[in-house]
């Protein structure tokens, strides 16, 4: 005798949402990406207002030759998140991309998960959103032009996010590839922004009140110099993500009020990794919170060295499984077992052969 199909159908409690590429980018163009980014980035500072309610830890990396392979995850007590991305500058010369990257939310009360979503689209507009929560506390009040050093796929991404939500109007950029260079002022043509080519990074920080370094090279660079940066100017350096990968001239460092996500992870990942284990930073959310200064005069440089932290990306999950819910842009996986009685995972198993 053989199972009727339909006894074999899953339940209800079997589906999980899916949000695909496809998908993702029907969320992102209902909304707009300048949109998504400033909602993705009042996220991220409402959930650095409860910074003390989340578990936290440095990611956990997995190095080799190529590049790096990591896994993000965090909870706050009702909702766990993770994100597993990887990072290998070599990818786009065989092809691939540089970043890929999913993630998972769950429920922490019973273990089920209630979302599962790529994450290489939405890690370039949590990225920009980090970015952007960091400027409104830190960058100059009156800052119009921001220099972009490093226009491979972030860039577009931070431009946009940083004319919606800080009235950014002119964008200068430099690139080793100029071929990179035309990509991002082809995508930011009409944007409203004026965009300025570079052909060095000097040229780019001229007049510059904002400028953000995004290299994907894995090796320690100086992308910027002691004597390129002026007093006055706010950096967000966010391509140094792992050890051994800098972009800015320690010189630098030893001038700036320097801001950070988590420090047990930048210390070891970020610019800081070039510093003295107790040099003082100040951790962003404290800033947000009011329980520490931000940027404290018209002359001084403030560093934001961004390396990536697991809250960010667990508050960019929590907004697209609000608005995939709302919009209905997700498929339903068939992805967890239920059988009818928990005890009995073998019967469904034999069931099903009929």
């Amino acid at each position: 005798m053989r199972v009727a199909p339909h006894d074999l159908a899953p339940s209800e409690l079997a589906f999980v949402p899916f949000v695909s590429v496809e998908n993702m980018m029907r969320i992102v163009h209902d909304a707009g990406v300048a949109e998504t980014i400033a909602a993705i980035a009042d996220r991220i500072e409402a959930d650095f207002l409860r910074w003390e309610s989340f578990d936290k830890t440095p990611r956990v990396a997995a190095h080799s030759e190529e590049g790096v392979i990591e896994l993000m995850p965090t909870s706050d007590g009702e909702f766990y998140g993770f994100k597993y991305v990887n990072g290998h500058p070599a990818n786009m010369a065989r092809g691939f991309q540089t970043v890929t990257a999913f993630g998972v939310l769950a429920r922490v009360d019973n273990g089920y998960p209630v979302l599962l979503s790529e994450m290489t689209v939405l890690t370039a507009l949590r990225t920009a959103a980090a970015s952007v929560v960091a400027a409104r506390h830190l960058a100059p009040e009156d800052a119009r032009v921001m220099a972009m050093i490093g226009n491979g796929a972030q860039c577009e991404f931070q431009a946009l996010g940083f004319r919606h939500c800080l009235g950014i109007e002119e964008v200068r950029l430099y690139d080793i590839d100029p071929a990179a260079t035309a990509k991002a002022a082809r995508n930011l043509a009409g944007t409203g922004l004026t965009v300025t080519s570079c052909d060095s990074a000097e040229a780019a920080m001229e007049g510059a009140q904002i400028v953000t370094t995004c290299t994907a090279d894995k090796k320690q660079a100086t992308i910027l110099t002691d004597n390129m940066v002026g007093a006055g100017v706010h950096l967000n350096a966010i391509g140094g993500d792992c050890p051994g990968k800098t972009e800015l001239h320690r010189d630098i460092l030893l001038r700036s009020d320097i801001f950070v996500e988590y420090p047990p992870q930048t210390r070891v990942e970020g610019e800081i990794q070039q510093l003295d284990p107790d040099h003082p930073v100040t951790e962003l959310w404290q800033v947000i919170a009011g329980k520490a200064p931000g940027r404290t005069g018209r002359d001084r440089i403030t560093l934001f060295d961004s390396v990536g932290f697991a809250t960010e990306d667990f508050s960019a999950l929590r907004h697209i499984h609000a608005e995939a819910l709302r919009t209905g842009h997700y498929v339903d996986l068939d992805m967890l077992a239920d059988p009818d009685d928990p005890r009995d995972l073998f019967g469904m198993l034999a069931r099903a052969k009929g």
